[in-house]
């Protein structure tokens, strides 16, 4: 696959999803029990009762609706912390998903209980596929848990998703042996990756990043295609750290940003927008611009960045006639608006 990315066996529906950008990423709450020390999320989410759709914090029903059609999402993957952590909201929104969005609307879950009434309500709720993270001390003790028997008698599709621990090769062919042994559907293995949530404690344990320009922590890559190249009896589905920026991200924003640029944008290759932008008096730049004769549509007053946007193919045109700050911004169309780059335009 793309990026170091491979599979043996049929993807998971969700990770098909995934890799076309067709997939919300709602993260239900930051809260968590199980206290894993290779947890990658952010200090903005961890431990906190927080709810992201995509990038962009919500707090309705709507909000949510809204992100999911601003990149025309063909399914959800739900995520946190731990969505069992607050049960009754998940099974309220994975309702709300199949309703707006019809039963064709696949939803994917990931979660470290092991509490098959935990299962039973995700799934009465309407979830498509389930993805188990046991703690890592419970690789090789599966067998005493209630998953097999749990998915004797379901009709959801039901995998296990752990990090590719370096060194762990052994123990994670183990948890691959009872996944075949007990008939789940899948196994994905995701490179390790430091972050600001989990960067000390992977230090800690002489964990260290793979190269200069990487997050992934090193020997996780070999580990996870070590197990790929052994694995029998179940699909076993590695996705590397550069999978997710490099194909996942970009992909998702390229379906935003045709949603969400304006007429004054350039959408860019990568999918990101090129916007010119003048810094200064807003009003003040606005009938500067409309004594100039350009058009409506092309520009406009940014109240949330305290600018005015203006197209670029006019911005370079008129730079010298313009007595303000002037840049060509790249940035992301996702709901943070995360910038890229920014070119100072100077008069010719």
């Amino acid at each position: 696959m793309e990026a170091g990315s491979a599979h043996t066996g049929r993807l998971p529906r969700g990770c098909v999803l995934c890799r076309r950008g067709t997939k919300m990423v709602l993260l239900v709450s930051g809260k968590c029990a199980t206290g894993c020390f290779y947890c990658p999320l952010s200090l903005e989410k961890r431990g906190k009762d927080v709810l992201f759709a995509n990038e962009r914090r919500v707090s309705s029903d709507e909000e949510i609706i809204d992100e999911a059609k601003m990149i025309g999402a063909r399914g959800t993957g739900i995520t946190g912390g731990d969505p069992a952590a607050c049960l009754d909201r998940t099974v309220h929104l994975i309702k709300l998903l199949k309703e707006r969005f019809g039963p064709e609307h696949h939803i994917h879950l990931y979660t470290s209980s092991l509490d098959p009434e935990v299962y039973r309500a995700l799934e009465e709720a309407g979830l498509d596929e389930l993805r188990v993270h046991p703690s890592a001390e419970m690789w090789t003790s599966m067998h005493g848990t209630a998953l097999a028997s749990f998915k004797s008698g379901s009709g959801m599709r039901i995998g296990l998703e752990v990090p590719a621990l370096p060194g762990e090769e052994e123990r994670l062919l183990a948890l691959v042996a009872y996944a075949g042994e007990t008939g789940l559907d899948f196994i994905n293995l995701n490179e390790l990756e430091f972050s600001e949530g989990n960067w000390e404690r992977l230090e800690q344990r002489g964990l260290g990043v793979k190269d200069e320009i990487s997050s992934a922590v090193r020997g996780s890559e070999e580990t996870a295609m070590a197990v790929v190249s052994s694995a029998k009896g179940v699909p076993v589905h590695y996705c590397s750290s550069s999978f997710k920026d490099s194909v996942q991200l970009r992909e998702r924003i390229k379906r935003r940003a045709a949603r969400t640029a304006l007429p004054s944008d350039i959408i860019t290759e990568e999918g990101t927008l090129l916007k010119g932008v003048v810094e200064g008096p807003a009003d003040e730049i606005m009938a500067v611009l409309r004594e100039m004769g350009v058009p409506a549509e092309l520009f406009r007053k940014d109240e949330e960045k305290k600018r005015v946007e203006v197209a670029p193919w006019v911005l370079e045109e008129i730079i010298s006639e313009l007595p303000y700050e002037s840049f060509l911004v790249e940035e992301y169309p996702t709901a943070d608006r995360l910038e890229v780059e920014r070119e100072p335009l100077r008069p010719r």
